[in-house]
This record gives structure tokens, sequence and C-alpha cells, in this order.
């Protein structure tokens, strides 16, 4: 086959979502078609270095794990930012370490197409969109426009309005009329205007970071959402003075924090404070002479978002198009289970919360749902893909709010999932998100041959790959939850493998052997893959199933959803190798 496409995984970034993209640039790495593409790991620090890194680096815990280096921390696990401003040649110490360094004037000469898995500011407003336009790199999602919509909270919920009529009340309060204000008044006159519980949001976030409900009557409550929001902590000093040095340790430790605490460097009485040690030094001595201490991030928000509290069954809907820009609204996912609100904590590390798709609810609906999403994909000017989310009130409405531009790519994430269930792979998603993510740069009016004969390169390589089909591989997998674990993994690595296509096919308790369609691969426990087994499928999915069928024949090709059983005869003709998921070997014909 012709030379592969390049394809920059930029993962990493300068936003608190950073170890979520961390994930997502896994998931890239590992499931990216090799038949077409060669993928090529490019990390972004937190002061914006691109840094082309070994892709072993993936699979270490998180990012503190690798950079900087452990010997450069004093003790902590911090990111390059604590380290404070650095000479040069201390930087590229720390950069050679891991990778090589970049510059963005040579991003060119080592990728053809950046697959942005980045997320928040920086990465998701137009700000590495508009430096890919500038250098004529194409790249995966919407433009800088839908991008920008597609981080401004306030913007997406007046866009909203317009594009379904919905009413949903909210109010923004600044930093400067919060830190003068009557604070008891303006929650009283908030709790009039906007009803109560209280949702407070940061604007500018994602991964439902800075996002508090306020559930008491309580000022105090209400005043510590704020500060949440605003990327503040308050300290007092009868607090501080109980605590042990290790204990101590361990605030400063949860303050570095970017999912439960607010990050470093941060801002002390107007001093720049880099490193958790020096600030624990400092609060010291500053609680010495003062009752409390605020302190507060360096990327702190100016404002925050209030809105009602909408009570109702919580969804996520993706949306993808074909290539006349037509979009086609996904399997509508419902969070359950018991959660109050889908928060950072409930998104990435609950075991409480729980995914089911469709949306369980009357069909009308669900096309109620579809209708209002489609709506504000083409009222936000998203484009490739987005994931939007809302509420379906107890009297049927409808509610939307966050339309995401790059939605998390953990295997498990929403859209894979939603994805399975029109027959897409992760591996096939994501040459869609490729191939798609080109056709709309062409429409931006740049650089458009050259657009074109990269789009013609990607159709003929998927093109070629029909006529060549890989060996069967059996990926095979009994009725327990260890095995199903490995056998989800595994089926989703080999996806993009050169020689191999996988099959999922479980060797039940009754002795026999079933060959198990994409969508069940992707259940979140052996237990809902067993209660899906032979279930008929839900008339709004093979609606979708239906309406993308063209889509799906382009990447995918011919799709059986049904569970199917294999003889041993046919077992052992079919598939020249075999992974078994209960030794993890792979055993060859």
């Amino acid at each position: 086959m012709d030379n592969k496409i390049k394809v920059g995984i930029f993962f990493g970034g300068q936003s608190r979502e950073r170890e979520i993209s961390f994930l997502g640039g896994r998931t890239a790495y590992e499931h990216i078609d090799r038949r077409y593409f060669e993928p090529v790991t490019i990390f972004v620090d937190s002061i914006g270095n691109f840094i082309k890194i070994d892709p072993q680096m993936l699979y270490e815990e998180d990012i503190r794990s690798f950079y900087p280096s452990k010997n450069q921390n004093n003790g902590y696990k911090v990111y390059i930012e604590s380290l404070g401003p650095l000479r040069d040649t201390q930087l590229y110490k720390l950069i050679y370490k891991i990778g090589t360094q970049i510059k963005i004037e040579e991003l060119k000469e080592h990728i053809d197409f950046a697959f942005m898995v980045m997320h928040g500011p920086y990465s998701e407003d137009g700000n590495i969109q508009g430096l890919m336009e500038w250098l004529n790199i194409p790249y995966m999602g919407p433009g800088i426009l839908g991008s920008g919509v597609g981080i401004d909270k306030p913007v997406q919920n007046r866009l909203m309005e317009l594009a379904t009529g919905q009413t949903k009340k909210y109010k923004t309060i600044s930093k400067d009329t919060w830190e003068s204000s009557d604070k008891s008044k303006l929650f009283a006159n908030l709790i009039a205007e906007l009803g109560f519980p209280l949702v407070v949001k940061a604007p500018h976030q994602g991964s439902s970071i800075g996002v508090a409900i306020v559930k008491k009557r309580s000022l105090e409550e209400f005043s510590k959402s704020m500060s949440q929001c605003f990327f503040e902590t308050q300290i007092l000093k009868k607090d501080w003075v109980k605590l042990s040095p290790r204990q101590k340790k361990n605030l400063m430790e949860k303050t570095s924090n970017l999912d439960e605490g607010i990050g470093f460097p941060v801002i002390l009485d107007g001093e720049i404070i880099y490193h958790p040690a020096d600030l624990l030094k400092r609060l010291d001595i500053y609680l010495n002479f003062h009752e409390n201490a605020t302190i507060s991030s360096t990327n702190a928000e100016d404002y925050v978002l209030i809105e009602e509290f909408i009570s109702g069954q919580e969804f996520s809907v993706g949306v993808i198009q074909d290539d006349s820009g037509k979009a086609y609204a996904l399997p509508p996912a419902e969070v359950y289970g018991d959660v109050q609100t889908f928060d950072f904590k409930s998104k990435y590390k609950s075991t409480v919360s729980k995914k089911r798709i469709p949306v369980e609810t009357k069909y009308e609906n669900l096309e109620k749902i579809h209708e209002n999403i489609l709506k504000a994909f083409e009222i936000t000017s998203m484009s490739v893909i987005s994931r939007i989310d809302g509420f379906l009130t107890a009297d049927d409405v409808v509610i939307l709010h966050d339309p995401n531009t790059i939605p998390g790519m953990s295997p498990a994430s929403f859209i894979f999932k939603q994805m399975a269930e029109i027959g897409f792979g992760i591996t096939d998603s994501i040459t869609y998100l490729i191939r798609q993510s080109i056709r709309e740069r062409i429409r931006s009016g740049k650089n458009v041959f050259n657009l074109r004969n990269l789009l013609k390169e990607v159709d003929h390589k998927i093109n070629t790959a029909k006529g060549k089909p890989r060996k069967k591989l059996a990926i095979l997998f009994g009725e327990n939850e260890e095995e199903y674990k490995i056998a989800r993994a595994k089926f989703g690595q080999f996806g993009g493998n050169e020689e191999f296509e996988p099959v999922a096919v479980c060797s039940a308790l009754n002795g026999g052997k079933y060959r198990i369609p994409l969508n069940l691969m992707f259940k979140p426990d052996i237990m809902e893959f067993g209660m899906s087994i032979g279930k008929p499928k839900h008339p709004f999915i093979q609606k979708n199933i239906e309406s993308t069928a063209a889509i799906r024949q382009f990447y995918v090709g011919d799709v059986d959803f049904s569970v199917s059983k294999i003889s041993e005869e046919a077992f052992i003709n079919d598939f020249v190798a075999v992974f078994d998921c209960k030794t993890q070997e792979l055993i060859s014909a």
C-alpha cells in the first residue's frame, strides 16, 4: 500500500482537563487504523511546548508520572508550571528526557493531519484550531467558530434559546460584583429569580470541572460553590494550626490536583506561588499574622454562570455528518443511578452513575430530543463531531446545555458507545473523524487543492483495504467479568491491526460459541452484557441504524447486528487465529 498518512495525536495541553486528554491520547494511539495511518504521538505540555514522545509514555499512570522528571518535584507530584520560570537550558533538559521538542513552524514536517484529543481552554476554544489553520495543517473536529462557541457556556445558552425555544433561566456574576456585593442579598435575589436549587458553573471549562449544585439554603454553601467556580479556596488559621505536617502536605497535594483542587500556580496576597511546597511554607508564615488566607488560581474565571436546577433524566447525544454536511444525531445515552449531577467525579470516577442507550422514555420523546439536538448543532456552527447534553423533564420538555466539540475519548466514552450502536467500532470512528474533518476543512476555502488531494488519498486507502480483507481473529471470552473486560480491550485494540480483523466470540456456559455484535462489546460489565443478549433492537436505534446506512457502508461495510451461534466446524474454518482471554494468549491456527 502507499505511504501512510502521518497523524499527529495531540494530547495533554494547558487546561484542567489534561489528564482526560492523556487517556484519550492512549485510546487514539491504540485504536487508529494502521492500514492507513501512521500515528505520531505529540504531547503538549502545560506551558505550551510540543513534544514528540515515545508512545510508551502513554502507559504511565498520568502526566505527572513522567513529566517533569521526578527528581525535580521536591516530594510532590507536580506539573511543569510548578517549577516556575525556567531557563531555556533547564527546560530543554526536561523535554529531552521524554522526547524531542518540535517548534511550531516545524510541525508540518512531522505530520499530515492533527488529531486533537485535547480539551478545554487553548484546545477547544479555537486557539489551536487557529494555529493549525495558519500552518495549513488539517485538524480534527469543528472549525474556529464552532470551537469558540463550544467553550462559552453563556453564549451556548443564548443560542440554544434561539434554536429550540427553551427557556432555561440563568445569570452571570462577575468577580468584581461578587466581591463588592451584599452576598446574602445576592443569594436571596438569585433564588427569587432562578428558583432553588442553584447550579453554579465556571463558564469556560469542560468535563464538568468547576460545577457545583447549591442544595441547601445556606449562604456558606453558596459562597463555597462560588469560590469553587472562581477557582479559589480559603484556609482558616484555626483549621491550619490543627493540621500535622503530613496533613498540611496532603492539603497542598489536593490543591494541586486539577479535578478537585485549583491547580498551580496560585496567588496569595498578590504573590505568585508556583510549587505546593512553597505554598505550605508561605502559609505557615502568613497565617501567623492573618485569620484566613484566600488562595486563587492564576487561571481563575472572571465571572461565573448561575443556572436554575433542571430536574429530569440526564442524557448525552453525539452528532456526526455525511459528506454533504447533513447532520445525524446518534442514539441518546442516558445517565442514571444514584447521582444528582453528572459532574467530573460521576463522569470519570464514579461507580454509582450508569449509562444506557437509548434514554428510557417514549418514542416521541426520543424524536423530540433528536430534533432539538440537530437544531442546536446547526446554530452553534458545529461540524464533524459534537456531543450535546441535556435533560428530559417529567413533563416531557427537552432542555439542552453544554455542546462539546471534542468529546472525551476513553474506550468507555459516550461517543464510542453511541457510534457502536450504529455499527462503528472505535477504529472506524477515528477514521471517520479524520476523513470527515478533512472534508470540513475543504469547506473553509483555504488550501483546498492540497486538502482535496489528501481526501482522495484517504479514500483510496479505504477503498483499497475493502479489496484486501484481513484475516479473521476470534477474541474468545467466557461469561465472567474478568474475561469480558479483557475481551473489550483487545477487541478494540485489534480494530486497527493491519493483519487481523477482530471478531468477538463468547464461549457460553452452555458449551456453545456465539458471534457477538459490536454494540454488545460496549456494555459496562458482564451482567449488562448478559441481559442484553436476545433483547430485540429498540425501534429508535433501528431507525438510527437505517438512517446512517450510507455513512456506515463507506467506512465499515456490512454489519451484522445480531448474535449468532457458530458451529465448531465454522469456528475452525473461519478464524486463522484466536486471542484467548482466559490465558491472554494469541494462538495461530
